[in-house]
């Protein structure tokens, strides 16, 4: 069957932007955002007040094109735009192994972010960062854990943006106005019951991570609503949920009741309507998740990896804690950090990354382990506590994967090999 397509009602000064009185690169962008809200059936555009850009990664040359089109056309973005992680690490170059002429076509690209005027951030963990879209605000975001971090933790509105997309609303300052953005698009569908959870089971990071998987695998790309939850957790806990659903299923938006902004009560997450489907979640739902995310048995290891998404300042001095005083890591065993160079300037002043470099930890910034070429070649076994990390990395890198908690990572970087710890599940 055949779909009426309607234009989007356009304002004279988006008009003037799509006729290039702002310059070819402009009205390049600005068509790209007019035909996507077209297909999209948006009746018409928002103002966003920022973007974040995930563009800047390198896939071929294509984006290249793109970015100095847009730069030759004049463009320059228009809003507060943020980078998210590029292919190489700037800070450490020769870090990132791989052929130099894809390298070289990897900082062009990002380069050429840089000369659209968005700022080098390289974090996929922009809400990290001192500037934060405020409640209620849209924004133009993409990468998926930015995206739900935006929609259910700093209660803003953003659809799910992807490349090209990305960059072309930051350089118009609109976004079709659909999706996310609107109201009835961001009530609950499905219920997520984690009452029957003991109440310690949470007080482990682990657990977090492995509800976002499971919700993910459950609601696709549905809006899930978690209640029974305890009211104490930190956005480091809500990060971890957040990446591990839009990781395995696509999920761009939650609400946890007493913890996220739209979330104070049930029925206010729900919109006032009926859940569509209800789940009980067990702590036994937990294990399984755990274990749906792990390829590995236990035993050999040869590497491990930290901090996708981003690891926080906060992840940082719970890993110092770990470390500080205790013996180093076997010298078999690669420990990398993920960050942005941000965050890790606020690790060096306060002295937390001197504490994980002494005991052997390698740091790496403005991209991330599962997306560049990091890890040494001959790591067939890697360990980490991030669930999306867990679940790409099997397909991205060719490896076998054992998620575990962050004090399982460190036992088992000192030990050489897998080490669990049997009081990380007691509470259950």
């Amino acid at each position: 069957m055949k779909h009426a397509i309607s234009e989007p009602a356009l304002t004279g000064a988006q008009r003037a932007m799509l006729a290039g009185r702002h310059g070819d690169g402009a009205a390049l962008a600005m068509r790209v955002v007019v035909r996507l809200a077209r297909a999209l059936g948006a009746d018409r555009l928002i103002t966003v007040d920022s973007a974040h850009v995930d563009g800047c990664l390198f896939h071929g040359q294509v984006g290249i094109d793109l970015v100095e089109r847009l730069i030759s056309g004049g463009a320059r973005v228009a809003v507060p735009t943020t980078l998210n992680v590029g292919s190489l690490d700037l800070l450490h170059p020769g870090v990132v192994r791989g052929d130099a002429g894809e390298r070289a076509d990897a900082r062009r690209l990002m380069d050429g972010y840089v000369a659209l005027g968005a700022e080098p951030t390289w974090t996929c963990a922009p809400y990290q960062l001192t500037e934060r879209p405020a409640y209620g605000r849209h924004v133009a975001w993409a990468e998926s854990n930015a995206i739900v971090f935006a929609n259910s933790v700093l209660g803003a509105r953003t659809d799910r943006y992807g490349d090209f997309a990305d960059i072309c609303a930051a350089v118009t300052g609109f976004a079709p106005r659909v999706g996310l953005h609107l109201d009835e698009n961001r009530a609950g569908q499905d219920l997520f019951d984690c009452s029957g959870v003991p109440a310690g089971t949470f007080a482990a990071d682990v657990a977090w991570a492995a509800l976002g998987h499971l919700v993910g695998r459950r609601s696709g790309t549905r809006v899930p609503v978690l209640t029974g939850l305890p009211g104490d957790a930190d956005e480091d806990r809500l990060k971890a949920l957040g990446a591990a659903a839009a990781s395995a299923g696509g999920v761009a938006l939650f609400h946890a009741v007493g913890l996220t902004p739209e979330a104070p009560d049930t029925a206010t997450a729900f919109r006032g309507r009926a859940a569509e489907r209800r789940f009980e979640v067990t702590a036994a739902d937990l294990r399984a998740a755990c274990g749906e995310l792990t390829t590995a048995p236990d035993g050999r290891l040869d590497a491990i990896s930290v901090g996708t998404p981003h690891f926080s300042a906060a992840e940082f001095r719970a890993l110092a804690a770990l470390l500080a005083g205790g013996p180093p890591f076997d010298a078999g065993i690669e420990f990398w950090i993920s960050t942005s160079r941000a965050v890790l300037a606020e690790a060096e002043r306060v002295g937390d990354a001197a504490i994980c470099r002494r005991a052997g930890a390698r740091i790496l910034v403005d991209t991330c382990t599962y997306i560049a070429p990091v890890l040494r070649a001959s790591a067939r076994v890697v360990m980490t506590n991030s669930a999306k990390w867990a679940w790409y990395a099997p397909t991205n890198l060719g490896i076998d994967v054992v998620f575990a908690s962050l004090a399982e990572c460190v036992l088992s970087a000192r030990a050489g090999r897998v080490v669990r710890d049997p009081a990380l599940w007691a509470a259950s």
